[in-house]
């Protein structure tokens, strides 16, 4: 498929109603795109499609005879309705039937352990199978692949970034479901679980030294299929009250877990929570920083300064929509890195150079 035939070429936005679904649909415009909006939400999704002059579907994802026929047809899908954990799963089982690529924007570590067990099959079916391509974890999984070219032989990998941007309602409820699932690092290549605020560093993501403290970010998954490397810990910085209070949720772990808990705070969250806007969204740029050790003891450190997560959600989604559509891929799982290259992150607009030191 060509570059140029792309306005031919029939891909569904999954999701479009919501927050960032939204974005990607009028920026896909804008740049002359013509995705089919979909969602559950017939008229959220309609009226967005007749303001922006495009097709629109209407459709739980429930029923898998039903799913597999909305995506006939379909070369590719970007799903944009997290929570993942629910929406994932059936869209990717569907795609693989319906032979349509799959992208998301997940940063669920489930989501991306699942699509890697999906290989084989996709691999077969001739479907590229890309999770996480929005700010979790394009810039992180850049990060990781210059790291691991700098520092071939490296054991252990640690991943951060410091954001001061607001959540939208789908990743706040996104990080209540991680909470109850603890936190998450990765040794000698296997996912454990450890406490919430497991680990405590000074760290200089690009704007100073801060304390950090390690999350469950979907690089404990990604990052490991980019790289091979055994260890991996990501952060984010933290005042020692957002820390102290990671470390006390690790006591009331357990009632997170709950689904009537789970469900009065996503209640709460879709009242209460509302995404950054545009103006608050360019004036907020994000660190992204990377360290990569060796047995040795060597050292080598990477930052770069990119947009906003949902700017760079926005432009990373449609870079990777983009090159699908124009180049054929051999089907298989991947990490954004190990599809569009390391350079990826800094090729998309408001990315500084990438520093390795």
């Amino acid at each position: 498929m060509s570059g140029h035939k792309n306005s031919l070429t029939r891909w569904l936005i999954y999701g479009a109603n919501g927050y960032t679904g939204e974005l990607i649909a009028r920026e896909a415009v804008q740049r002359g795109l013509k995705p089919v909006l979909a969602g559950r939400r017939r008229e959220s999704v309609e009226t967005l499609a007749r303001e922006l002059g495009l097709e629109a579907l209407a459709f739980g994802l429930d029923d898998t005879e039903v799913l597999a026929k909305q995506i006939q047809g379909h070369t590719l899908v970007l799903n944009c309705a997290g929570p993942f954990s629910a929406t994932a799963a059936p869209m990717m089982e569907v795609c693989l039937r319906a032979h349509a690529h799959y992208l998301d924007i997940t940063g669920e570590i489930a989501v991306f352990e699942l699509a890697q067990s999906l290989g084989f099959r996709a691999r077969d079916a001739g479907v590229v199978l890309c999770p996480g391509v929005g700010f979790d974890v394009i810039p992180t999984d850049c990060v990781a692949a210059a790291l691991k070219e700098a520092l071939p032989d490296a054991t252990h990998l640690a991943l951060g970034f410091d954001s001061r941007s607001g959540f939208s309602p789908g990743t706040a409820k996104t990080s209540v479901e991680g909470l109850a699932q603890g936190g998450k690092v990765r040794r000698d290549g296997k996912i454990i679980t450890v406490p919430l605020a497991y680990e405590v560093r000074r760290i200089d993501f690009g704007d100073g030294e801060k304390d950090a403290m390690t999350i469950p970010w979907g690089d404990v998954s990604t990052a490991y299929y980019t790289t091979g490397i055994p260890n991996i810990q990501t952060f984010i910085p933290g005042s020692p009250r957002m820390i102290a209070n990671a470390r006390r949720a690790n006591y009331v772990r357990p009632l997170l877990g709950l689904p009537w808990v789970q469900k009065l705070i996503k209640a709460h969250i879709a009242k209460t929570v509302k995404g950054p806007n545009e103006e608050k969204r360019a004036q907020m740029p994000t660190f992204v920083w990377g360290e990569a050790s060796n047995a040795r003891g060597e050292k080598r450190t990477a930052r770069i300064r990119t947009a906003n997560g949902y700017s760079l959600t926005i432009t990373g989604s449609l870079a990777v929509v983009e090159h699908l559509m124009a180049v054929q891929r051999a089907g298989g799982t991947y990490t954004p890195a190990q599809l569009m290259g390391s350079d990826l992150v800094a090729r998309l607009p408001g990315s500084g150079p990438l520093l390795l030191v």
